[in-house]
């Protein structure tokens, strides 16, 4: 529930009337204050000029010859990292790896119970403000995710596409013990866990660019549990 002294601005973009109906009236009912536009063109507008959004919803499917992936894009393209909760009937792992990878923070498949949607936003809420930042630090380790590229110190890292991937990760949660499943399914986007070596192999190969001979070690394995990113300087 938003906090009492801050109503908080949501942004639907929906062009199914009943939905829309249904949706505005269940985030008004906890207390946000909903706007609400049919095409994405219309929602641009809305979002170029008011900053103080604090969370879009936002339809995969709209008229108008610009769909929500390209919106959500395009509002990344220009800066603007407001929360974005993509709804779509198109549920594939496919479909919601392409929503993510466009930009949006979370993506919930069509039909869904709306008591879900508002739980979704209000997770979206709570998400530090700097998840979209252009650049991650953890000690003496950088990450450029525009130029994607990434240095401890002075030495540069090169890194497959996964191996970044990876990395991007446990730099988003330092000091954090990251299990094997956590990483299938976030990294792996897996659907369930298997029976698999594959996140040790490619754990090792990281670790062994992170940590060159002679340097304190970052990634540590926690016996039992799965890994831990660490500033060693």
């Amino acid at each position: 529930m938003p906090s009492s002294d801050t109503i908080a601005h949501l942004h639907l973009v929906e062009d199914e009337p009943d939905m829309a109906r249904e949706i505005v009236t269940s985030l008004e009912a906890r207390g946000y204050t909903v706007s609400h536009s049919v095409t994405a063109a219309a929602a641009l507008e809305v979002l170029r000029a008011d900053r103080s959004v604090a969370v879009v919803i936002a339809d995969r499917m709209l008229p108008g010859g610009m769909d929500g992936l390209d919106m959500v894009q395009e509002l990344r393209d220009e800066g603007i990292a407001t929360p974005i909760l993509v709804l779509s009937a198109l549920g594939s792992v496919d479909d919601r790896v392409r929503g993510l990878n466009a930009g949006g923070d979370d993506y919930l498949t069509k039909p869904f119970a709306v008591a879900e949607l508002v739980a979704r936003v209000e997770a979206l809420r709570r998400r530090p403000p700097d998840t979209r930042a252009t650049t991650l630090r953890v000690g003496s380790l950088e990450m450029d995710l525009l130029s994607r590229t990434v240095r401890r110190g002075e030495r540069e890292v090169p890194l497959l596409p996964r191996e970044f991937k990876l990395l991007e990760y446990m730099m988003r949660r330092p000091d954090q013990v990251i299990t094997p499943a956590m990483l299938l399914t976030d990294v792996w986007n897996y659907r369930f866990v298997p029976q698999t070596n594959v996140v040790d192999v490619h754990m090792g190969k990281l670790r062994h660019k992170i940590d060159e001979m002679g340097e304190l070690p970052m990634i540590h394995r926690v016996r039992g549990a799965g890994f831990m990113l660490r500033a060693a300087d």
